[in-house]
C-alpha cells in the first residue's frame, strides 16, 4: 500500500531546511504521488522553488504558534497518508498534532536537520533538550538522518530506528559555474543572520586578516542590525559586505577564494557539500559530526574548533593563500532521495495497513543505518 497523498509544512519557505524541502518535491510529484504543502506564510526565498501541482495551503499565521495550533485540524481535514516533518524546529508541532488527534493520525515521518548536541546551550538547556529527543518515540513513527555519523547519534538520543537519506542536490553544474580568475582575497558566508551561524565570530576574524582581503555573507535575518553595528565599530565596513540573499549563490561560491561556515550547531550544512561542488575549499566549525564527514580529507577544507579564533584565522590565511591548491569539484550524494523517502513512507502505510487502521505508536522503517 503506497503513501500516494504526502502532506507536509514550513512556516514559510525560508531557511535551509525549506529549501531541502523544495527540492524534494518535484520528486515524489514526478513519481505520481499527491503532495500538500501547509505554510503559515506565503514569504520566503524558496517559495518559488514550490512546483506547480503541489496543493500549496497558506493559513497567512506569520508566527510559529499560528501553524502550530491550526496544524492538526489541517491534517484532519486533508486526511493524508503519511505527515513529512522537515525538520527539528517543527517536531513540536508533530508532538501537539498526535496528541490532538491521537487514534486518527496520520504516521508522521520526521527529519533529524541539526546535531543532538549543540554547541550554543547552557548543561539545564542542554539536558532538556536530551529528554525532548528521547520523548521524540512517543510521537513519531520514523526518523530520517542525512548521514550515517547524524543517525547513529539520533537513535542514540531518541531511541529510533533512523533511515539515512541525504538531501536532495541542489541542481548545479559545476562545468558552468566560473571558477575564480583572480588571486584572490574573497571570503564567502552564506547562511541565514541568526544567532546559529555565529557570523561576529568571522567578522571578529578579519580584525587579525590582511587589508586587502574582503568578506561578503549572503542571507538575511534577524541579527543583521547587530552584526552592521558589529561590522562599524571594527571599521570594517569597507570589506564586509552584507547584501543580503543571492538566487546566484554557486556562483558566488565559486568565485570565492574559500566558503566559512563559523556556526555553533548544524545538521547537516549543505552550504558545505554546495561549495566544494564547484570546487571552492571550506573552513568550518566542528557544529556536528556531519562535517567531518563532508570534510572528510584536508584537500577539501579546514575545521576549526568553534572557540578558538586563532585557528579559525590560521584556516583562512592557509586557503587565502594564493598557492593553495583548489579542490577537484566533489559530486553531491542525494540524487536518490525522493525514491528512498518513498519507499520508507510505502513501508510505514503498509505496516500500519497490517496492523489495523488507528493503531499508533512509532513503528520500525525498513531502510535504517
Amino acid at each position: 500500500m503506497p503513501a500516494d497523498h504526502i502532506l507536509t509544512y514550513a512556516l514559510a519557505m525560508r531557511g535551509g531546511v525549506e529549501a531541502a524541502l523544495a527540492r524534494m518535491l518535484p520528486g515524489w510529484l514526478d513519481r505520481g504521488r499527491r503532495v500538500t504543502l501547509i505554510l503559515g506564510d506565503a514569504g520566503g526565498q524558496f517559495q518559488g522553488g514550490v512546483p506547480l501541482g503541489v496543493e500549496t495551503v497558506t493559513l497567512g499565521h506569520q508566527r510559529y504558534g499560528g501553524l502550530f495550533s491550526a496544524l492538526p485540524a489541517m491534517i484532519a481535514r486533508a486526511r493524508p497518508d503519511i505527515v513529512f516533518c522537515p525538520g527539528n524546529h517543527y517536531t513540536a508541532m508533530a508532538a501537539w498534532t498526535r496528541a490532538r488527534l491521537a487514534g486518527s493520525c496520520p504516521p508522521i515521518v520526521a527529519k533529524m536537520s541539526n546535531a543532538v548536541d549543540r554547541g550554543d546551550q547552557a548543561p539545564l538547556i542542554a539536558w532538556g533538550q536530551r529528554q525532548w529527543l528521547a520523548g521524540h518515540r512517543l510521537f513519531l513513527d520514523a526518523l530520517v538522518a542525512m548521514t550515517p555519523a547524524t543517525a547513529r547519534e539520533a537513535q542514540g538520543a531518541t531511541g529510533l530506528s533512523v533511515a539515512v537519506i541525504p538531501n536532495p542536490p541542489t541542481r548545479l553544474d559545476p562545468a558552468t559555474v566560473p571558477r575564480a580568475t583572480t588571486p584572490g582575497r574573497r571570503i564567502l558566508g552564506v547562511g541565514r543572520l541568526e544567532p546559529q551561524k555565529r557570523w561576529d565570530r568571522l567578522i571578529t576574524a578579519m580584525t587579525h586578516l590582511p587589508e586587502d582581503i574582503g568578506l561578503t555573507i549572503l542571507g538575511e535575518g534577524s541579527l543583521r542590525p547587530a552584526l552592521t553595528a558589529q561590522i562599524e565599530i571594527l571599521g570594517l565596513s569597507h570589506r564586509v559586505s552584507l547584501p543580503g540573499h543571492s538566487a546566484d549563490a554557486p556562483a558566488a561560491m565559486a568565485a570565492a577564494q574559500v566558503v566559512a561556515l563559523p556556526s555553533d550547531y548544524e545538521g547537516v550544512p549543505g552550504v558545505l557539500r554546495e561549495a566544494l561542488a564547484v570546487g571552492t575549499p571550506v573552513v568550518a566549525t566542528d557544529s556536528s559530526p556531519a562535517v567531518h564527514e563532508i570534510v572528510s580529507h584536508r584537500a577539501l577544507g579546514t575545521i576549526v574548533p568553534r572557540e578558538d579564533l586563532g585557528a579559525l584565522v590560521a584556516a583562512l590565511r592557509h586557503w587565502l593563500d594564493p598557492v593553495a591548491l583548489r579542490p577537484e569539484p566533489v559530486p553531491q550524494p542525494g540524487q536518490d532521495s525522493a525514491d528512498r523517502y518513498l519507499a520508507l513512507f510505502d513501508s510505514i502505510v503498509a505496516a500500519r495497513a497490517r496492523r489495523g487502521i488507528g493503531t499508533t505508536g512509532p513503528l520500525e522503517p525498513s531502510l535504517v543505518w
